[in-house]
């Protein structure tokens, strides 16, 4: 199978217009490329439109996932949940949460993420919060096999595990006979 190609965009208002220079967008292309991705990025854009743009940019640019960093909290800035619930198909919860749970163990101000996950097309498009600290929360659940896992079923691939017991050639002859 190839490497598994990925984009981070950083959602920053404040790095896109150089007043700081992001700290989160390395940490995730390092972290990446250090599991095997096949990476680009960072792509820093402005919180809002410009992120709907780069997510669908990326999922038309055939992306096997895409990871935001930034505009998940409370203000009124905060647009990325918004602008990727417009681009997916459909949510994946369990992600998400699995995200900030990790978050959690260090500190509670992870409850106060909105980011979401979900699928657009054969993408799987992930929301990390825009600290060094939600970079590597979301690169210990992001992991190879996860990521793997995930991106082989958008493209048909079975829930098999590599520990699953052989199909049985002949599932029938074990049933119970009446």
């Amino acid at each position: 199978m190839a490497p598994i190609s990925a984009l981070v965009v950083v959602a920053s208002n404040r790095a896109a217009d150089g007043v700081y220079e992001d700290t989160s967008g390395p940490i995730l292309i390092q972290g990446f490329a250090a599991a095997g991705f096949d990476v680009a990025g960072p792509v820093v854009v402005h919180d809002g439109e410009e992120v709907a743009q780069a997510l669908q940019d990326a999922v038309d640019d055939g992306f096997n996932l895409v990871v935001t960093s930034g505009g998940t909290g409370l203000t009124e800035l905060d647009l990325t949940p918004e602008m990727t619930s417009r681009v997916v198909d459909f949510h994946i919860p369990g992600l998400a949460e699995a995200i900030r749970a990790a978050g959690l163990a260090k500190t509670p101000h992870a409850a106060l993420s909105r980011g979401i996950a979900g699928v657009a097309g054969k993408t799987l498009i992930v929301n990390l919060a825009g600290s060094p600290g939600a970079a590597k929360d979301g690169l210990a659940v992001l992991t190879a096999e996860l990521v793997g896992h995930a991106v082989s079923q958008l493209h048909g691939g079975d829930h098999t595990r590599a520990d699953a017991p052989e199909k049985d050639e002949n599932p029938g002859a074990h049933r119970r006979q009446p």
